[in-house]
Order: C-alpha cells, then structure tokens, then sequence
C-alpha cells in the first residue's frame, strides 16, 4: 500500500451525499459505504476531518424563499447537520473508530464545543473528527465552514465529495450535455465562472491561503482512498493550476 500522500485532510460531504437512492432522509447504506472509506483512510494514519451539509433534512435558503427569516432558516439548517454529524458518527464507531463531533452551536449533550485546539489534540490522536453546526453564524453556507476549519486545523488539503459527477465542468454537465470535464482550474478562474465547485466566500478563503481543493465523485468509495495515496482523482482546484 502507497504511502499517504496527505497527512492531513479535510472530508466536505453534502447532505445530498447521505440520501443514497432516497429523495429525502438518510440511506442507512450510504452511510455505512462513506464511514468505511473514511475509517479505512483513518487506518492508514491519515488524520481526517469532516464536514456535512444538511441538504438531505433542510435547506436554510428553500426556507428564506418560503418567507422565513434568513438567519433562522440558517439556524435551523445548522441543527440539521448536527443530526447528520451524530449518524456519521454512529456508524464509524460501529466499525471500531474513535471519533469526537464538535458543534459550533452549542449542544452539551450530544457533542462537544468547537475548540480549535482541542480539534487539533483529537486528530494528534487518530481520532475522526465531525465538524457541526457549520460556524455557528447565519449567512454562512458549511462550504464556508469546510474552508474555515481546515484553515484553523492545518489541514493539506479539501476533498470535496460531489454527488452524481466526477468533478469540475465549464458548466452544469445535467443541462448541458457537452459540458467539458475541467481536470485541473484556479480557484480565481473558479469564482470568475460561476463554476459549482464551492461558494465564492469559501474559494477565497482557499485561495487566500493556497488550499488545494480534490473535487471527486463520491459514488465511489474508493475515491477518497485513491487521493490520499496520491493519484489524480477528479478536479484539482489550486492556486496555481
């Protein structure tokens, strides 16, 4: 086996990611196909991070156009994606791995505060670490927080799990079907294009401090183990492509 190319990463998971062939909720099976990759990495001494969307439970934004309130409809999207941290959870440890969920919004019960530091000790230790609650702000999508806390935590690198495509287009490969596969970009030609690689408040985080972005479909599962060993999987966002 390869030796990991990355010491350290950060796993961004949507929430459509966790819906398998369901329209809405949590497959079971789907679930335990992604905890298996990223336990199977964990093994190899890979320090790994994660953060999940909510989309399969709530979207903040489907509830502002229904008339709510912005910052609630956010709030509760960041509730939202501490139950799919909690599901992640469980079915890590169900396959033997330690593993800590820390929420930016404070759920005492469930999960421990976010403190960068204290972040930082459990990967030291080998321990997958779920980030919720995206950064405890309105007004922030979990792209932003996926960028944040891989900046805090040191991480080498993002991997950015798709659901359905294989990486990067020049545009939507659903509605254009000639849509060209980009395999490697900037992130400034990323946000100069509207491209759906993250949001443009993320990508400049990225860019601002040289993060390279590994877009990959995450049907699969053998996806993230090939990019920490090293080989090129999908669509490279850097700096300087």
């Amino acid at each position: 086996m390869a030796t990991p190319a990355f010491k350290r990463v950060l796993l961004k998971l949507s929430g459509e990611a966790l819906m398998g062939p369901l329209e809405h909720g949590t497959d079971p099976d789907r679930v335990r196909t992604i905890a298996a990759s990223v336990h199977d990495v964990s093994a190899r001494g890979v320090e790994i991070a994660m953060v999940v969307g909510a989309g399969n439970i709530y979207r903040g934004l489907a509830g502002a156009a229904e008339g709510m309130d912005r910052a609630t409809a956010d709030y509760m999207g960041m509730l939202a994606t501490v139950l799919n941290a909690l599901t992640l959870q469980d079915a890590l440890e169900r396959l033997g791995a330690h593993t800590r969920v820390l929420s930016a919004i404070e759920v005492t019960e469930v999960a421990e505060p976010y403190i960068r530091r204290r972040a930082i000790r459990h990967l030291e230790k080998g321990r997958v670490v779920i980030f919720a609650a995206g950064t405890g702000n309105p007004f922030f999508t979990t792209d932003t927080a996926a960028a944040l806390r891989a900046l805090e935590i040191h991480a080498e690198a993002i991997l950015m799990a798709k659901h359905g495509v294989e990486g990067v287009y020049d545009a939507d490969p659903s509605q254009v079907p000639e849509a060209r596969f980009l395999p490697e970009i900037t992130h400034m030609e990323a946000i100069e294009k509207g491209l759906r690689v993250m949001d443009s408040t993320a990508l400049s985080l990225c860019m601002d401090n040289a993060l390279p972005i590994h877009v990959f479909n995450m049907a699969d599962e053998r996806n993230i183990d090939r990019i920490v060993s090293g080989e090129r999987v999908g669509t490279i966002v850097r700096t300087n492509a």
